[in-house]
């Protein structure tokens, strides 16, 4: 009989302590919560880690200056490049800003913000290998690098029906097969050919004339339709406070200068 007597004011005692813990806990807002942006960070200057082991580059301010806009801190997230798009659909990250060009096949799974950078996709090639545009590629005995999961692996697989297509997963070591003389070339963005061929201007020639124009922008899940607004709107903000020319003075500075020089175009 004792302890039953105790039970209402042990249950007194009960509502009391939950409404205290209660009003102690503090609310997630949606500007408190982390943007986890999804990048592969193997891609300078766009997207790379620093001296200091800190994620830095292109897609690095652009993400951050997205959740200053947002006003929610930014996390970064270090994929490789072909689990960027299965972590978004899994909601492991919210975007994905990783110089991902918009193609049709990509947008049967995800979305796409408006572009904000466009792009042509050229050739370095082997100084030896005697080829003067990427359309010298597809003959029967010649070998041509590329990274998987890029808009070069779709082009090749398209366009070069006589060639050895050599799949490869780091850039870096496309590159090399060049160098080496293992490859004929390795297809893939301007920018970077460029860069690539100042590193190794006596093995390699930077064939800029692109193949193929495309645009980059931020990927998000299909259902994500405020999200998709919200960068958008970023995006035409950012271009119109100069965000993108400041971008690009910092970090591609001497290819702007480079590429207006041979008159090929260069913009964000």
């Amino acid at each position: 009989m004792q302890k039953g007597g105790n039970l209402p004011i042990l249950l007194l005692a009960l509502a009391v302590l939950i409404l205290v813990c209660g009003c102690g806990r503090k609310e997630t807002s949606p500007a408190d919560k982390p943007l986890v942006v999804g990048m592969d960070l193997s891609y300078p200057p766009f997207e790379m880690i620093d001296a200091a082991g800190k994620p830095s580059g292109v897609s690095v301010d652009l993400a951050r200056a997205l959740g200053e806009s947002l006003h929610r801190p930014v996390r970064i997230e270090n994929i490789p490049f072909t689990g960027l798009i299965p972590s978004l659909l899994t909601g492991k990250i919210d975007v994905v800003i990783s110089s991902m060009t918009d193609m049709p096949e990509r947008r049967k799974a995800i979305a796409f913000s408006d572009p904000y950078l466009t792009i042509g996709l050229a050739l370095l090639a082997g100084k030896n290998s005697g080829l003067t545009a990427a359309t010298d590629l597809d003959r029967p005995g010649r070998t041509v690098a590329v990274r998987q999961g890029t808009t070069a692996q779709v082009w090749a697989k398209e366009h070069l029906k006589q060639a050895k297509v050599l799949v490869l997963d780091k850039e870096s070591s496309a590159v090399l097969e060049v160098v080496q003389g293992k490859a004929d070339g390795f297809l893939y963005d301007q920018m970077s050919v460029w860069k690539h061929h100042q590193e190794h201007p006596v093995e390699t020639v930077a064939l800029l004339k692109p193949v193929q124009t495309e645009s980059w922008a931020v990927a998000l899940r299909p259902d994500d339709t405020v999200g998709l607004t919200q960068v958008n709107a970023f995006l035409k903000s950012f271009r119109a406070s100069g965000g993108f020319d400041r971008l690009g003075n910092t970090y591609l500075k001497n290819q702007k200068e480079a590429f207006a020089k041979a008159g090929i175009p260069f913009y964000f």
